[in-house]
């Protein structure tokens, strides 16, 4: 039997250079993606940006904005080639540690009805479902409305 080495996983802040690479997952990912411009903003903006890394390249990106005591998860993604691994899970306890490190207190998203592994996830970790916003999304049939979720956190 050959041993198959262990992948490296890390995360670390997003630079600007990592822009193409979240832009391609993020392409990927979404019938309506983000724009490498709105990226860019985020990091400029100083959100708190980062990206997961799997043996040295970018297999996924988490991008939280913190302030006044809360937080809002912005956007989450692990790219196809990498799902079902717990890396998802992993980048969002590290975000979960940004907010706490920013004092924060709760924690807010958004999410697709029709993304049900994402709200999963959420869940799995305490998010529960405060409200919705009505047409939030484009979609292919016109608007989609997004479930508010959240998450106190000590």
């Amino acid at each position: 039997m050959v041993a198959v080495p262990k992948a490296t996983v890390q995360v670390r802040g997003m630079y600007l250079d990592d822009l193409a690479a979240v832009s391609a997952l993020e392409n990927a990912s979404y019938e309506f993606p983000w724009s490498p411009g709105i990226f860019g903003d985020c990091v400029r903006a100083g959100h708190s940006c980062w990206v997961l890394c799997v043996d040295g390249n970018v297999a996924g990106y988490g991008i939280l904005s913190t302030g006044a005591n809360e937080a809002h998860l912005l956007n989450l993604c692990i790219g196809p080639d990498h799902r079902g691994r717990g890396l998802g899970r992993h980048l969002l306890m590290r975000l979960l540690d940004v907010a706490r490190w920013n004092r924060a207190e709760r924690v807010f998203l958004e999410v697709r009805p029709s993304n049900p592994l994402a709200k999963a996830l959420y869940e799995s970790v305490g998010f529960n479902e405060i409200g919705r916003r009505p047409r939030y999304y484009p979609a292919r049939d016109g608007r989609e409305d997004a479930i508010v979720m959240a998450l106190d956190i000590p």
